[in-house]
């Protein structure tokens, strides 16, 4: 059984590393470290979702979960077909969500972040209003939205936005674009991510 200690990680990363780990060797029991419960429920939660059983026991500085292939899978559940069409990420805000600025930050880089763990990148993000400053000089978010970039995603900042935030010569990634081009990239999409 391997183990992973995730104990000195925040959210997302515990639930990303086990699934890694998971899909890396199905069918092998694993042991998963955390370190609040919060982490715990994230990863038990996966856990059960890919078919395994959950132990968890009390450790030093959090939580143990021993993670055991269950003897039949979950049922799948239907799904919709597919959307037609492609992925975009329209991105309005430095920040994700609304109450705090600074937990706003933290949840957008994680939400980015995260973006970047899966197999397949969305085929657009289009970032607009205060949202442009995640593609500009000083933003925390530039090397995950490289390895965005180098999955196939096309980054696209409005102009405009640049433009009134005295940006425009910052823009450290993607390319300039214009509302034309948004909205027709919106109008064609399959499915639309707004945060």
């Amino acid at each position: 059984m391997k183990t992973i200690d995730c104990r000195s990680k925040r959210c997302p990363h515990p639930v990303i590393e086990t699934r890694k780990l998971l899909l890396a060797e199905p069918g092998v029991s694993q042991r998963v470290l955390v370190g609040d419960e919060t982490s715990r429920e994230n990863v038990s939660r996966l856990a059960a979702s890919l078919g395994y059983a959950i132990s968890v026991n009390e450790t030093e500085g959090g939580y143990a979960l021993d993670l055991t292939p269950s003897e039949t899978a979950p049922a799948v559940a239907e799904t919709a077909a597919p959307a037609q069409g492609k992925t975009v990420v329209f991105i309005t805000s430095d920040t994700l969500g609304s109450g705090d600025d600074e937990l706003g930050r933290i949840l957008m880089k994680n939400f980015i972040f995260t973006l970047t763990e899966f197999d397949t990148a969305p085929d657009s993000v289009l970032f607009v209003n205060g949202g442009v400053r995640l593609t500009t000089a000083d933003s925390e978010v530039i090397e995950a939205l490289e390895k965005l970039a180098d999955k196939g995603a096309d980054i696209a900042s409005c102009g405009l936005c640049l433009d009134f935030f005295g940006l425009k010569d910052q823009l450290k990634l993607g390319r300039a674009t214009n509302m034309f081009d948004i909205v027709d990239t919106l109008q064609k999409a399959g499915r639309i991510i707004r945060t």
